[in-house]
């Protein structure tokens, strides 16, 4: 099914393509009010070189810091300082980029401003931990191996932060702060997107600690203590703008879709559940329809988690295409699922694809798939097919959209 898996490809480039932040960060600045004193840039998560770039083609920043992903740096930008860091477990190369951009707003006027960029993967890269390093790489390692969701991780790491939960816009006061926002959560909650550095926090110290009897996480007194401290519930300093979400994903893979003949369904653009269970209903559209002459796309946009039952390599893209796989063996379709950041989990693949004949040749290989999943192992499960799909970092991040494809 070589050309499924091209038109597969075909659609997973659109989608990118269309949700590069150059445009909506330029679309963006129109609306930035010009600082009497210095222009202070800080760009972080995983877009923050792509988004920074597309700032400072238009203006010109007094200092800057990009904050970003191993190997998403692409570049020098002019008078911007570049640093990659741990993602998704923070690790001491962005504890000290933190640190440095904390130093760059912590002497400024009411005249200055601060231009903040920010995409998702910042809870990870945009971090000054208030307890021991050691300790929040423990706590974030509990918290994505229990299958917690991104609201409920965030929830945790902004109390255990000095820069989250509103905290980094309290720093820049007196000056303006003009953020920037490419959305990766579900429903834009500009609260928890990369933990909300610049945005009054509507969690509680009750849902922080109700988060912890839910997964009986494993905390230290000083932890615990923190948990107690409320975080900002209002700022005055700050203006903030929305540029891209999971929904512009979805149409741009819909458009592509309806370009190479099929017929686009958009299931939603707020899926939230297992990996593994949004594989299997995706295989389960490919069942119901596949035989009956009418070539469809069936479109799925949002974030799924992953519960960690093995000590395998993948993520939730790849668990996605796998899942599907036993229930679409021997039929015309195809199910592929991919992040907009190009990185998914641990990997440095974007995600997976399987089809009708992607189970006979993991039997071939003396693969199981349940044993895999079980192990979380589908990047290598996928890997010996040539199931993983390859981008490289992107330079944008909206969530993921997954796609099952009928043939007729």
């Amino acid at each position: 099914m070589e050309w499924l898996r091209r038109d597969a490809d075909k659609i997973v480039s659109a989608g990118i393509s269309a949700v590069m932040p150059d445009e909506a960060v330029r679309r963006a600045l129109r609306e930035m009010p010009q600082p009497q004193g210095k222009l202070i840039l800080v760009a972080t998560g995983k877009a923050a070189w792509q988004m920074a770039k597309a700032a400072t083609d238009i203006v010109k920043a007094d200092a800057g810091i990009v904050i970003t992903k191993y190997d998403h740096v692409k570049g020098d930008l002019p008078g911007i300082e570049c640093f990659e860091a741990g993602h998704p477990v923070p690790d001491q190369n962005g504890f000290d980029a933190a640190s440095k951009a904390v130093e760059m707003v912590s002497d400024l006027s009411e005249d200055d401003l601060v231009l903040f960029l920010l995409s998702g993967g910042g809870s990870a890269l945009f971090e000054a931990p208030l307890i021991p390093g050691e300790e929040l790489q423990d706590i974030t390692k509990q918290l994505l191996a229990c299958g917690a969701d991104i609201v409920e991780i965030n929830t945790i790491r902004k109390r255990l932060s000095r820069v989250k939960g509103g905290k980094f816009a309290g720093m820049c006061s007196p000056a303006r702060v003009f953020t920037i926002v490419l959305s990766d959560i579900i429903g834009d909650p500009l609260d928890m997107i990369a933990s909300g550095p610049a945005y009054p926090d509507s969690s509680t110290c009750e849902d922080a600690f109700a988060i912890v009897k839910k997964y009986d996480l494993k905390l230290t007194d000083e932890a615990r203590s923190l948990l107690g401290k409320e975080t900002p519930k209002s700022l005055e300093n700050v203006t903030t703008l929305v540029t891209g979400s999971v929904r512009e994903l979805c149409k741009a893979v819909s458009s592509k879709c309806e370009e190479l003949g099929y017929t686009p369904v958009i299931l939603t653009d707020c899926l939230d559940c297992e990996a593994r269970d949004a594989g299997r209903m995706l295989a389960e559209k490919v069942a119901e329809n596949a035989g009956k002459g009418k070539k469809l796309a069936f479109i799925a946009g949002g974030e799924t988690v992953v519960h960690l039952t093995g000590k395998g390599l993948g993520g939730r893209n790849q668990e996605t295409a796998l899942a599907a796989a036993p229930l679409i063996a021997g039929l015309d379709g195809a199910v592929f699922s991919f992040g907009s950041d190009g990185t998914d989990g641990p990997t440095d693949a974007a995600g997976g694809y399987t089809d009708g004949d992607s189970l006979g040749l993991l039997e071939k290989n003396g693969l199981d798939v349940q044993a895999v999943l079980m192990d979380n192992d589908a990047y290598h499960a996928l890997e010996s097919i040539g199931g993983l799909i390859m981008t490289g970092p992107t330079g944008t991040n909206v969530n993921d959209a997954a796609v099952a494809l009928i043939t007729g």
